[in-house]
Parts: C-alpha cells; sequence; structure tokens
C-alpha cells in the first residue's frame, strides 16, 4: 500500500511562485518546466524524509524527462488564468524552454521555514544544472527507475539508498543531510 498524503494546492502554487521567483531574480537560465519538476520533486520527497511529509502532497509519476507532478498541468493553467503567473517559452541554445514567470511574490507563510529551507537547497543545488543534466539526475533515483511509465513513485521510495553514480549522487546525499 503506498502512502498518500493530502495535496495542497496553496503550498504548490507558492512553492512554484517561489521557485521561479528565485530563478527569475538570480538569472537562472536553464530554469524551465522539467527543472521546476525536479526542484518539486526533490523538495517533497526531502521534506518526506525530514519532516515526515512532504510540503505539497503530489503524486509523482515517471516520465520520460524525470519524476514530475500529476498535478501540475491543471495547477498552472489555474495559475496562468488566475494570473499570478505567465508562460514563456524561451530558446535555451537548440531547445525550446517552457518558464514560468511570477507575476506576484510568493505567499511565504504558505510555507513553514524548514520547507523554505529545503526548497533553497534544492534550487541551490540544482542552480548550476542544465534541464538535462537534473533530469539525468532523476533518472538515478531508484524510485524513478522501479516505476513504469506514467506509474505513481511513491514516497516510501524517499527511503532507499540510490544506485551509487557520480558527483551528482551528492544531491540526494547534501540535501538529506540534517545539520542539526
Amino acid at each position: 500500500m503506498t502512502l498518500r498524503f493530502k495535496f495542497s494546492e496553496l503550498k504548490f502554487r507558492e512553492a512554484i511562485i517561489y521557485a521561479a521567483e528565485r530563478a527569475e531574480a538570480e538569472g537562472d537560465k536553464w530554469f524551465g518546466s522539467i527543472k521546476l519538476n525536479k526542484i518539486l520533486y526533490y523538495s517533497d520527497f526531502i521534506a518526506y524524509r525530514r519532516l515526515g511529509s512532504p510540503i505539497t502532497g503530489a503524486t509523482y509519476q515517471k516520465l520520460s524527462e524525470g519524476p514530475a507532478p500529476r498535478e501540475m498541468l491543471p495547477v498552472r493553467e489555474r495559475m496562468v488564468r488566475d494570473e499570478d503567473v505567465r508562460l514563456e517559452t524561451r530558446q535555451v541554445f537548440n531547445y525550446s524552454q517552457q518558464r514560468i514567470v511570477p507575476l506576484r511574490a510568493p505567499e511565504l507563510s504558505a510555507l513553514s521555514e524548514d520547507e523554505r529551507a529545503i526548497l533553497d537547497e534544492v534550487i541551490e543545488t540544482l542552480w548550476d544544472k542544465s534541464a538535462a543534466e537534473a533530469s539525468e539526475m532523476s533518472h538515478r533515483e531508484i524510485g524513478w527507475i522501479a516505476a513504469a511509465s506514467g506509474e505513481e513513485i511513491p514516497y516510501e521510495t524517499a527511503w532507499l539508498d540510490p544506485i551509487p553514480h557520480s558527483a551528482e549522487q551528492e544531491l540526494s546525499a547534501q540535501l538529506d543531510t540534517d545539520p542539526t
């Protein structure tokens, strides 16, 4: 039986806006939909390990580009309609990037300090990674490996040791190291 968490659309929206605002403010040219999906995935799974529950409670599925929240497309459509964000298509080398651009500041009170700290750690760890690099890293996660295409990635897989690989393995190790 897979653990189910209550999905918080408010936290999901605010985490998206929080990450998008940081990407805009700090000039992250690699920030697009694929990288955002990885930021949300790692943040939720790390929060589950550290805090006992994920930040958003989103349901992650295995897609070819790595884990992605099933809730992303409908919530993103509502966010565009509500004028919280706009979508931009940007050319990054030979790729078209779908980028969420925030039209307002995040409601920080929707996210705890611990949740924001986890988001910050993931954003900083993935900062210099392209979408392809972030995607490749997520392909080394046991939950993604074990799931069939389109299948849910259980939160319980957050407890499994990652398969040894290059220095990028540090993402899981670094982010799961509780400094306290």
